[in-house]
């Protein structure tokens, strides 16, 4: 068994078209650790339900477009280069609010289980 796994997830128009424009690479990856899922919304997209987690956070980083991430009744507005942490109990959406596509990267990973980071974990070979 290889020490790595790859996946080919399309362009963004590509990622577009699956259903509701996300790729899910926790099973593309065989990901253990978290999940990440690259989205594209469409110009109006507003996510139908609010949602929190039971344990883990999320990070979105917005790629391209303009959007309105809605937490605990704050509205956050985020564009290209904007990141944002939400706590798992935290209520939150997503909507684009721009004249084309919202592209973003959501991370989820269980609440205060980083132990390390890389200066503690990397090793030089």
């Amino acid at each position: 068994m290889k020490n790595y796994q790859t996946a080919e997830l399309g362009t963004m128009a590509a990622i577009a078209e699956r259903e509701f424009g996300k790729a899910f690479l926790k099973d593309e990856l065989g990901l253990t650790s978290c999940e990440i899922s690259v989205n594209v919304v469409p110009q109006g997209f507003k996510m139908p339900f609010n949602h929190k987690h039971k344990q883990n956070e999320e990070v979105y980083l917005i790629l391209k477009g303009e959007g309105a991430l809605t937490v605990d009744g704050d509205r956050i507005a985020v564009t290209e280069g904007s990141a944002v942490r939400v706590a798992p109990e935290a209520v939150r959406a997503i909507e684009n609010t721009g004249g084309g596509e919202l592209q973003f990267i959501c991370i989820q990973a269980k609440e205060n289980s980083l132990e390390q980071c890389t200066g503690d974990d990397g090793v030089i070979c």
